[in-house]
């Protein structure tokens, strides 16, 4: 579901100065208040995934540069799902003492779920932060270049639903 949200002008200019992704932000503080359960949250995040994957491709040839941002933020949604379902204590220990995530507990990740799934995660990633880099921030990469690492990111990003659809829901488990 897509919403609308109007935020006041501090508000949107203190978001700008941190530098920070409004829609993470949101769907953090959310999962968060709404206290799901790992399978849960990690089914939003596989859906967020989706969708970002979706908007990537269809932007490629109009946009790379926003392309990029959407197929990255496609791989971080994935890779917060893995490990979600991985239950990558130590990660989310600390993702949950500082209430957000970090690129470095994005990276120790997908360091640790390509050693438990396969490589195919960390190659996902790190082409996925060269997009994040170079095609966005640095805007210097073109619709051919974005395309070449599609493949990877939609492996992870599809591999990453299903594993999350195969995941035993915690909260019906017994002790």
């Amino acid at each position: 579901m897509r919403i609308e949200l109007f935020l006041p002008k501090t508000v949107a200019e203190k978001l700008k100065d941190l530098n920070a992704d409004l829609e993470s932000e949101f769907l953090e503080f959310l999962l968060r208040r709404l206290k799901l359960n790992p399978r849960e949250e990690a089914a939003c995040h596989t859906e967020v995934a989706l969708e970002f994957l979706r908007e990537g491709k269809r932007l490629v040839d109009t946009d790379p540069v926003q392309a990029s941002e959407k197929l990255y933020k496609a791989v971080e949604e994935s890779v917060k799902a893995l490990a979600l379902v991985e239950n990558l204590s130590d990660v989310l220990n600390r993702v949950e003492a500082r209430g957000r995530w970090t690129v470095t507990d994005l990276d120790r990740a997908a360091r640790i779920l390509s050693k438990k799934l396969g490589r195919w995660v960390l190659d996902a990633f790190d082409k996925a932060w060269f997009l994040h880099v170079w095609g966005f921030h640095e805007r210097k990469l073109d619709s051919d270049a974005v395309k070449e690492r599609i493949p990877d990111i939609e492996r992870l990003v599809l591999r990453a639903c299903e594993i999350a659809k195969r995941a035993p829901d915690s909260s019906s488990q017994t002790a």
